[in-house]
């Protein structure tokens, strides 16, 4: 198993201390990249470099009265550089540091997610490899339909993760841009020299067009990444919910010992953390409709985007880390148990053999009409608890006189079904 990092190092993104610390790094670039243009003289550079910090409480104190954060942190390192700091933010908007340094946030965040979801990955892949013949109906409307494999719902959810990997690592290619053009856009007080030596120094690409920020369309299919991974957990954990009822009992999430599952009932084992999941996936979800909104801004820029971001992209990937971890400890250690899955298989009598004993009688030169309602007559008695499906339709004369009992045995032989599941495993990659 992949080893996790510390959950801490997800929050420490989103830390103030960090936030300003790449603002420092950005413009620091920037004074760098005015020096090479002939701006910034090299004994200014040289001790902007050597001086400039920031005490987070000071931000803190100043911008209690100026109620404008960039300001507030420039005035800080300004009282630690001295004389020099007139070069700092020289030419710069606050959306030139503020957008850029949230873009890198998004990237360091959405890093550490796909090492995350390579966790779970590679917990559905063992499941999937170890369970690839362990029979479980299958069911659509939540009723049977054919037996499938309790290997192939994982592999199912391994192809689903892999598809949310590309999708993250596509947002975050999307997501790791720059712009230093000024208040709208248009470079007015600052070459495009500085942003393109910028964005090598900060391995970014500079923001072919921009306003005062960085258009939000970016951001809202950062989001949409995080908010469709959110659902395909949310998907994991309601099917295991559904595996874990009692009249089902297939699967069920880990049980620790020293455990408990009800204040008023000794004897309840609950899927808490799937419903974890599934509550806190709602939350991932609907932020994006956040981001989505906050696409539509007034004309070079408006501040209303802002506010929601600076709650909604940290809730996000934060909630998110924390769901794919949990998702991976159930699967890690999911209980598994094949004898129900075998049980409830055989409950119905062998209905789920319909399409097979359907497409023998029509292999026979008989209409689909007529197949259809010699097995669906049958079917009925079945569901009326006249017998198995195979012992009526053995003693149905119209049907007989079309199949030999051989023909009947191997139609009702639930081996055919998994013949060609190492052709959906092949698909995926997986060959084990």
């Amino acid at each position: 198993m992949i080893e996790r990092y510390s959950r801490k190092e997800m929050s420490n993104i989103w830390d103030l201390e960090n936030k300003f610390r790449i603002w420092l790094d950005i413009e620091i670039a920037a004074c760098e990249a005015n020096n090479k243009l002939g701006i910034v003289p090299d004994k200014d550079l040289a001790v902007i470099k050597e001086k400039a910090d920031f005490d987070l409480n000071r931000i803190h104190e100043i911008e209690a009265e100026t109620h404008h954060d960039v300001i507030s942190f420039l005035t800080a390192v300004a009282e630690k550089v001295g004389e020099p700091s007139r070069f700092i933010h020289y030419g710069l908007t606050s959306s030139d540091i503020g957008d850029t340094a949230l873009c890198i946030q998004m990237r360091q965040a959405g890093e550490l997610l796909v090492k995350e979801l390579d966790r779970l990955i590679e917990a559905l892949k063992e499941q999937a490899v170890k369970h690839k013949f362990t029979p479980c109906m299958g069911r659509s409307h939540g009723v049977h339909a054919e037996p499938t494999t309790f290997g192939m719902k994982m592999l199912l959810f391994y192809e689903e993760c892999k598809r949310n990997r590309v999708r993250l690592e596509r947002a975050i290619e999307n997501i790791s841009f720059l712009k230093m053009s000024g208040a709208v856009g248009t470079f007015s007080n600052i070459s495009p020299e500085v942003e393109s030596m910028m964005a090598e120094k900060l391995n970014l690409t500079p923001d072919p067009v921009s306003t005062q920020v960085i258009q939000r369309d970016r951001h809202a299919e950062y989001a949409a990444a995080l908010a469709i991974t959110a659902a395909t957990l949310d998907k994991m954990a309601t099917e295991i919910r559904h595996l874990q009822r009692t009249e089902v009992r297939e699967a069920e999430e880990p049980f620790q010992k020293g455990q408990k599952g009800s204040s008023a009932m000794p004897h309840k084992r609950n899927p808490i953390i799937c419903e974890r999941v599934s509550g806190i996936s709602r939350v991932i979800k609907s932020n994006m409709f956040t981001a989505l909104d906050n696409v539509t801004l007034w004309h070079e820029r408006d501040i209303s985007h802002s506010s929601a971001e600076r709650i909604t992209l940290p809730d996000s990937t934060i909630a998110l880390d924390y769901l794919l971890d949990k998702m991976t400890f159930v699967i890690s250690g999911l209980h598994i148990y094949p004898e129900a899955m075998l049980d409830n298989i055989n409950k119905t009598g062998g209905l789920f053999f319909s399409q097979s004993l359907l497409l023998s009688i029509i292999d026979k030169d008989v209409s689909r009409e007529d197949a259809y309602k010699m097995v669906q007559t049958n079917a009925m008695r079945a569901w009326g608890g006249e017998g198995s499906l195979k012992d009526l339709v053995l003693h149905d004369s119209e049907i007989t006189a079309l199949l030999s009992k051989e023909e009947i045995e191997n139609i009702f032989d639930i081996n055919k079904y998994f013949e060609n599941i190492q052709a959906v495993y092949a698909k995926t990659g997986i060959d084990e």
